[in-house]
């Protein structure tokens, strides 16, 4: 392996040292080429068992336990003394030998007896040329590792085994501090942003338009899931959206560079251009959807490529013969199981399909990637240790993240939380927009629909799902949502009466002072002061009014006055009520006077572009 844990030890494929062993039930990694050594075959070896039909393991073998040191590379520990004959007609003399031995343990009552005759019976079947009866197959243990729209996985067992695939996992990562570290799980909703840049430097990116190109975000997906882990919505950003990019800072070499805001650019500039980093895309798309980024992961041209061929191709299907000179894409039509180049040239394909424009090319990286977590998620991968292994080899080696899952047991962490979002409760939607009206009839870019745009953000923001979930679990949020609704029935006080501290933790300085102002001089609430920034000075995503049951009416009146839902009132156990409620603001709040809480539709928007990931009948045209 060389310095960034790239290479392969002496020319053997890491995937290939995978051992299963049936005493533990788990996977282990056989280190005897670790010095170039050849294990001598004999009776009860790994190189035996690799060879031999009639193997336990198949191609995956017991490792061997030996004691370090030279001999324990050319002989296996439990080489079984004696020469080894070729018959079957021992097998009643090994089972004398069982017997005998079985006996001699338990008449001595000795560890020494047990021993002795386990080794007697050992020796018979040896002599006989007797195997041992298969063992039983243990329940393999599976570890899903999701990569927002992407996704991977790999499989961790054994102790020095999984120390050094976690290391070399672990090397394969690249991080970028965006000055956000949230951890890898939070309680509440999760969004990860996905950035697919078309960066043409690097192994397996060269050939591909021009090779200079700093690398935009040309491919931008907002994966959020539910704060039930219920559902989950794929927004796809368009790349050439007309947007405003914020000012942002970028950190490199432990030097903070401050990078000046844009008007009115395309969207894809938010990467790559002045030095912006997937920081300033993360802050692009928090202004643009009202969504708070929990952590973003970035992959180049060679992640397509190397992850479609890890999973063994994803399937695709075409309503039509394509041949695009430009993406390089040739396929009939039908269904076809694609890796690689050919993987690679369907995702960026848009000059035959459609009207040739960036959304269709949109429809079939979404018709890609429902496919590409189909097939993740199948036994087919579950159960394949060289696949998985592959798969996750690939998908860190091609992934730059965030540094609060900048870990292989970050990403596990958080793939773990996640995997519990059903396959069939998650939409791919693309955010409505509408040909650039300032560019006459030669359109080349799009504006944000915001007739469109703002009930599907809402939507998502809220954890209204796109597509219909389980019947028992929109039951048991029905009944949540009905005893938190319940906090808002009954009598309000008067507004002479309400007593609020008001905490500052929506990033925006003077937003405490704003509101108690506006509470005061618009509202007649006098007894309203401002408490400063919130606990630790930390930004908070979503206004929370905190109060005691005493305290019910003066909350419901406050709840009127701010525009406040039934899920932003925490009332508490306590008996005795504090002298006053305490409202933080977070990033949900506008201004002083703008309601926080906009309700969300029911439904999206009828004729938005989305995609259900579980369709399987989904054919590009």
């Amino acid at each position: 392996m060389d310095a960034q844990g790239r290479g392969r030890a002496g020319g053997i494929d890491p995937a290939d040292q995978w051992v299963f062993d049936p005493k533990t039930g788990s996977y282990e990694l056989r280190l005897d080429h670790a010095d170039g050594a050849d294990p001598a075959p004999g009776p009860g070896s790994a190189r035996s068992a690799i060879t031999d039909p009639g193997s336990t393991a198949s191609s995956f073998v017991p490792s061997s336990k030996a004691s370090p040191g030279p001999a324990s590379r050319t002989k296996p520990a439990r080489e079984v003394p004696g020469p080894r004959a070729t018959g079957r007609r021992g097998a009643p003399e090994a089972k004398a030998g069982a017997a005998a031995g079985a006996k001699a343990g338990t008449k001595t009552g000795s560890r020494a007896g047990a021993k002795a005759g386990s080794r007697a019976a050992a020796a018979k079947a040896a002599a006989t040329g007797r195997r041992k009866p298969k063992p039983k197959k243990s329940t393999k243990k599976k570890v899903l590792l999701w990569t927002g729209g992407t996704l991977a996985f790999v499989l961790v067992g054994g102790s020095l085994g999984a120390y050094l695939l976690y290391e070399h996992f672990n090397n394969n990562l690249n991080k970028v501090d965006v000055g956000i570290n949230n951890g890898a799980v939070t309680k509440g909703p999760v969004n990860i942003l996905v950035i697919g840049t078309d960066k043409r430097d690097g192994e397996g990116n060269k050939g591909y338009g021009d090779e200079g190109s700093v690398g935009h975000a040309d491919t931008t997906l907002l994966f959020h899931v539910s704060e039930d882990r219920s559902n989950a919505t794929a927004l796809s950003i368009p790349r050439d959206m007309i947007t405003d990019i914020p000012e942002c800072t970028t950190k490199k070499d432990g030097k903070s560079k401050s990078i000046a805001g844009s008007k009115g650019v395309r969207f894809n500039e938010s990467l790559g251009q002045e030095d912006r980093d997937p920081g300033c895309t993360w802050r692009t798309v928090e202004q643009l959807t009202g969504l708070k980024v929990t952590h973003f992961m970035m992959a180049d041209f060679n992640a397509v490529k190397k992850m479609s061929s890890a999973v063994g191709g994803v399937e695709v299907c075409l309503g039509k013969d394509i041949d695009d000179p430009k993406s390089h894409l040739k396929l009939s039509k039908g269904r076809h199981k694609i890796e690689g180049e050919d993987a690679l040239a369907f995702v960026r394909t848009r000059h035959s399909v459609g009207f040739e424009s960036d959304l269709d090319r949109i429809k079939l990286q979404q018709q890609f990637l429902s496919s590409m977590i189909r097939e993740m998620k199948s036994d087919d991968t579950f159960t394949n240790p060289k696949k998985l292994y592959n798969l996750g080899d690939a998908a860190t080696k091609s992934l730059t993240v965030d540094s609060g899952i900048g870990s292989v047991s970050d990403l596990t962490r958080l793939a773990k939380d996640l995997s519990r979002v059903n396959l069939k409760n998650i939409t791919f939607a693309t955010v409505p927009v509408l040909d650039n009206p300032a560019e006459g009839k030669n359109h080349k870019t799009v504006v944000l629909d915001k007739a469109k745009a703002e009930p599907l953000f809402a939507m998502v923001r809220q954890d209204v799902s796109l597509t219909e979930v389980k019947e028992k679990e929109k039951k048991q949020q029905e009944q949540a949502d009905a005893k938190q609704a319940a906090l808002l029935q009954g009598p309000r006080s008067a507004p002479a009466a309400v007593r609020v501290k008001v905490l500052n933790g929506s990033g925006r300085m003077g937003a405490a002072q704003e509101a108690v102002s506006w509470m005061q001089n618009s509202k007649g609430m006098a007894r309203s002061s401002n408490g400063g920034n919130a606990a630790g000075g930390k930004k908070v995503d979503k206004t929370v009014l905190e109060f005691a049951p005493a305290q019910a009416d003066q909350a419901r009146r406050l709840a009127d006055v701010m525009g406040l839902e039934a899920d932003a009132l925490k009332q508490s156990s306590a008996t005795t009520a504090p002298a006053e409620m305490t409202l933080t603001l977070g990033s949900d709040f506008k201004a002083a006077g703008t309601p926080i809480h906009v309700e969300a539709p029911a439904k999206a928007p009828e004729d938005i572009q989305r995609v259900e990931a579980d369709d399987k009948n989904i054919c590009a045209k």
